[in-house]
């Protein structure tokens, strides 16, 4: 029963990811809010599915956390699931992700378009810089910057090989951090097909004001996040 519940929602799901990429492309001329409108339902639409085929449910823990401007949140990355549910997850923001998913039509496109900070994951150098100049720019004009350390999903249980992009960006740009951690690799797996059912629980933590961080050594800062979010990853199961 798994298989063909899973089966369905990945076919459903495929076909909402084509029809609001189509929507956020073709409403992006009239402003970005007039396309990110489009992205939160897809996202909406994407977890009632999961909801109702595979018995999936969100809970969003931490809200009290979230600052009254814009930051940058450095989030565990262990499945596809915290990806779609960050436009209901924060405030309007932009993604630091690797530069081949824009080469996949329409939905490629549509990240493009809202503005998402393509990197080669190849090129450590020209990526910071790009992160640094392109999340200053949209941290200025109050968009949230989202980027996961790891890179790469990271299987239950496992830890990535945390990068310091968040931090260096967060420092240079005079903003605070906001760490999510969450349990979503137990229920939608890297790679895996069959999605479980239960509750995926996104928990943010304490905010780290700006002038905290950039009095903190980054090296320091790192441990810190990286500490945090793996401890409270394992709490929730992940």
């Amino acid at each position: 029963m798994l298989v063909i519940r899973s089966a369905a929602f990945n076919v459903c799901f495929m076909l909402l990811t084509l029809l609001f990429s189509l929507l956020i492309i073709l409403f992006r001329p009239f402003g970005f809010s007039a396309s990110w409108v489009w992205a939160k339902v897809w996202s909406k639409a994407t977890f009632f599915l999961l909801r109702i085929l595979c018995g999936i449910r969100i809970v969003i823990e931490g809200r009290e956390h979230f600052p009254d401007h814009a930051c940058v949140v450095v989030a565990k990355h262990q499945s596809a699931a915290e990806t779609i549910a960050m436009p209901i997850l924060v405030p309007p923001y932009t993604w630091v992700l690797k530069r081949e998913l824009f080469y996949i039509p329409f939905f490629g496109w549509a990240l493009a378009l809202m503005g998402a900070i393509g990197i080669r994951r190849g090129s450590p150098r020209k990526a910071i810089k790009q992160v640094i100049k392109r999340g200053s720019d949209m941290l200025g004009k109050n968009r949230w910057v989202v980027i996961f350390p790891e890179g790469t999903r990271a299987a239950v249980g496992a830890t990535g090989n945390y990068q310091p992009g968040g931090v260096i960006l967060a420092q240079k740009a005079g903003a605070g951090i906001l760490p999510m951690a969450h349990n979503a690799g137990a229920l939608w797996p890297k790679r895996g097909f069959i999605k479980k059912p239960g509750t995926i629980t996104f928990r943010f933590l304490p905010y780290i004001p700006a002038e905290e961080v950039s009095s903190t050594r980054r090296v320091e800062l790192m441990v810190r996040l990286e500490k945090d979010i793996e401890a409270a990853t394992r709490e929730l199961g992940g």
